[in-house]
C-alpha cells in the first residue's frame, strides 16, 4: 500500500488502489486507516482520493533477505571505496541499519556471504570531496584551480551537480563558466576549492538531465 501511494505524486482514488493491489475497496480503506493510526500522513478521504506525505518510514521488518543483502554489500563498497568522509558516513548508515534490524535479519547480514572485492589502488583526491557534495547539494558555485592532463592550470567557476565514483578515481560533472559548457573534472586534478556563497542559476536536476541526454545515459 505505501509503495502505491509512493508511486503517485497526486491523490488517488481507492478504486485505483484497489485495481493496483488486487484487493477490495473495503479492504483499502480499512488499510489507509490502520497506516494513518500507525502515524503514516496520509492526507484524503473515501471518495475523494489519497496522498502519502513525505516522510513516513517502512519499519524494519519490511525489508526483505534480500533487499538487507542489497543494502548492506552496497554500503561496503562505498565504505571501501569511497573517500574518507563518506567512507566513514556509510560505515554508520550500517551500523543503524543492523541496530534496528530484528535479530534474525541482523545475524544473516553479519553472516553475508556477498563481498566487496578488492580493487585497484584509488588515484588521491586533490581536494576534499565533502566541499564538493554540499555544493552539489545546495546548488553552489565552486571556483577552483584545476591542471588538465597536460599539466596546464586554470581557474575555473563551476556549477557542480554530480560526483562521479569510479574504480580507480572520482569525477565532478559541472557547468564551466569557462568554457561556457558541461565539462568533467577528475578529483585529484583539482588543485584547491573554493565554496562561493550564490547559488547558480539553474537547477541541479534539469543540468542533470541535461547531460543524461547529451551522454545517452538512461535515468534511473
Amino acid at each position: 500500500m505505501i509503495q502505491c501511494l509512493r508511486r503517485h505524486r497526486r491523490p488517488v482514488s481507492g478504486h485505483v488502489l484497489a485495481d493496483e493491489l488486487g484487493v477490495s475497496l473495503r479492504t483499502i480503506y480499512r488499510d489507509i486507516a490502520t497506516l494513518q493510526a500507525q502515524g503514516a500522513r496520509i492526507d484524503g478521504e473515501p471518495g475523494v482520493g489519497y496522498l502519502l506525505q513525505p516522510g513516513f518510514l517502512l519499519p524494519p521488518l519490511m525489508f526483505a533477505e534480500e533487499e538487507i543483502e542489497a543494502l548492506a554489500l552496497g554500503i561496503r563498497w562505498v565504505a571501501d571505496r569511497a573517500d574518507g568522509a563518506l567512507g566513514a558516513a556509510a560505515q554508520n548508515a550500517l551500523a543503524k541499519i543492523a541496530a534496528v534490524l530484528p535479530p534474525d535479519l541482523r545475524d544473516r547480514m553479519d553472516a553475508s556471504a556477498l563481498l566487496v572485492g578488492p580493487g585497484e589502488p584509488i588515484v588521491g583526491d586533490g581536494v576534499d570531496l565533502a566541499v564538493v557534495r554540499r555544493a552539489i547539494r545546495g546548488e553552489r558555485k565552486l571556483s577552483i584551480a584545476y591542471r588538465d592532463r597536460d599539466g596546464a592550470a586554470s581557474e575555473r567557476i563551476v556549477w557542480p551537480f554530480a560526483l562521479g565514483f569510479f574504480d580507480r578515481l572520482r569525477v565532478m560533472v559541472a557547468w564551466c563558466e569557462l568554457r561556457g559548457a558541461i565539462r568533467h573534472f577528475r578529483a585529484d586534478r583539482i588543485v584547491s576549492v573554493t565554496a562561493l556563497e550564490n547559488r547558480y542559476p539553474r537547477r541541479r536536476q534539469a543540468l542533470l538531465k541535461e547531460w543524461r541526454e547529451a551522454e545517452g545515459i538512461p535515468a534511473r
